[in-house]
């Protein structure tokens, strides 16, 4: 059955690292880690300053909402203090210096799993979130009340972004994790349809995951164009299911649950090695990096010790960004950490880093033909402008993923994105005096009939 497709655009595909195999980056001095790598509250340090850590010994845990820390060297903690990172926010950071030795905890030991509630302890303990770049515990995502409710998983392998190939890197030279990762979700999810999307730009990948799952009638790989946002899980779900994901709903409300191809696959290496997520294969690309590759680097390790590994630069970098072009957040230096969820890092050159100058929109309709939630960013820029929240909310402004599609084909170079976010904070600001106005009419109304009465 052909499926329809949702919009999208085109963009330059720049993935120079797609054939090579990762590099591992061992000989790594200090590493600085979050405390905060996930959506959810920050985890608490287990250990303090002048302890002895060693690879895959957990060094901060959290509650529900959140997932543990492991450290990524062995060596002594140097420093536990706050600091400011990309998203804005301070954050507490451990940071060790390593011993050069890289020694395995020796607590290590693959989990016991007898049953679901093992399975779901299994994944929070593995450490993983969703490593496409959403930070999403998956011991969350994949803890539900009825598995009967799951109707398809889909494994997210489109990695739609320019430059990024790491996830290429996991389908390609990880397929036997992959493949481990589909039978964990038959086993314990009770997975009965699993479909793998991968965009029509990755021949070998396609490739390894046809092989894997061509004999299996619950796996299958759904071969998508090679459009952004692809890999957006509504987009995605919608490409691959023919499911729409309602405003305000997730994605198991229409019985879907998706994960990251890397994710899954780290999962699957968990259960078999009791080796916590302590390191992360990362795209090192971009105009002013030397030597692009994808380097395997310890969760911590400062950006500028990566960029150095990867051959340092050829210019000066304007701008670097965790992730990729079109959705990446820049960061303020080169001290800033990998990250669990770091997919890639990018230094462009002042031709490609500076900001396109903004100019007034031409009313071409490019952004409306373009985006993937049929928004219509002119409209929703005018409802801002007039303050209009009862219009922003018919606009659906909240189904705004900040992609970036709008601004990439806009002519004008309008700011569009910062715009919808600000709308959508705004937003939430009047809905919330809403709601607090009508509970206060409502206990009025209900003082003066106990009054009359």
């Amino acid at each position: 059955m052909k499926l329809p497709h949702m919009r999208g655009v085109r963009v330059p595909h720049r993935k120079n690292t797609a054939g090579s195999r990762a590099v591992w980056m061992k000989n790594v001095k200090t590493v600085t880690i979050p405390l905060s790598m996930h959506i959810g509250a920050p985890d608490t340090p287990l250990v303090k300053v002048g302890d002895t850590v060693q690879v895959g010994e957990k060094i901060a845990e959290g509650g529900y909402m959140s997932s543990p820390i492991y450290a990524s060297v062995s060596g002594t903690v140097k420093k536990i203090d706050t600091a400011l990172m990309s998203n804005g926010y301070y954050i507490q950071n451990v940071t060790i210096e390593s011993d050069g030795k890289l020694t395995p905890w020796e607590g290590l030991k693959p989990p016991v799993i007898n049953d679901y509630a093992d399975f779901i302890a299994a994944v929070r303990d593995s450490g993983v979130v969703g490593l496409g770049g959403a930070g999403f515990p998956t011991a969350v995502k994949l803890n539900v009340k009825d598995l009967n409710q799951i109707e398809e998983f889909v494994i997210n392998g489109a990695e739609c972004e320019p430059y990024i190939t790491s996830d290429t890197i996991t389908m390609t030279y990880r397929t036997g994790y992959v493949e481990k990762g589909l039978e964990i979700l038959k086993k314990y999810m009770n997975a009965r349809k699993i479909i793998i999307g991968i965009e029509d730009n990755k021949p070998e990948a396609i490739r390894a995951m046809h092989a894997i799952t061509d004999s299996d009638p619950v796996c299958s790989v759904a071969v998508l164009r090679s459009s952004y946002p692809q890999g957006a899980e509504k987009v995605l779900i919608y490409n691959t299911t023919g499911k729409i994901v309602p405003e305000g709903k997730l994605p198991l409300d229409v019985g879907v649950v998706v994960m990251n191809v890397t994710s899954l696959a780290v999962l699957a290496e968990y259960i078999e090695t009791g080796m916590p997520l302590v390191n992360k294969c990362v795209t090192v690309d971009g105009p002013a990096v030397a030597s692009p590759r994808n380097v395997i680097a310890p969760i911590g390790t400062p950006l500028q010790d990566v960029f150095d590994f990867a051959g340092g630069f050829v210019e000066a970098p304007a701008k670097v960004v965790y992730g990729g072009p079109m959705m990446g957040i820049a960061v303020p230096n080169l001290q800033q950490p990998i990250l669990k969820s770091t997919n890639a890092i990018l230094a462009f050159n002042r031709k490609e880093g500076e900001m396109a100058k903004e100019t007034p929109c031409i009313r071409c309709g490019r952004c409306v033909n373009t985006c993937p939630m049929r928004l219509n960013p002119p409209m929703i820029a005018k409802a801002m402008r007039d303050k209009n929240y009862e219009g922003l909310a018919e606009l659906k402004v909240n189904l705004c993923m900040e992609c970036g599609a709008c601004v990439f084909v806009c002519p004008a170079k309008r700011n569009m994105i910062q715009r919808h976010k600000l709308a959508k904070s705004e937003l939430r600001t009047w809905q919330q005096k809403q709601a607090e106005q009508k509970k206060r009419e409502e206990e009025s109304r209900a003082k003066e009939g106990e009054s009359n009465g």
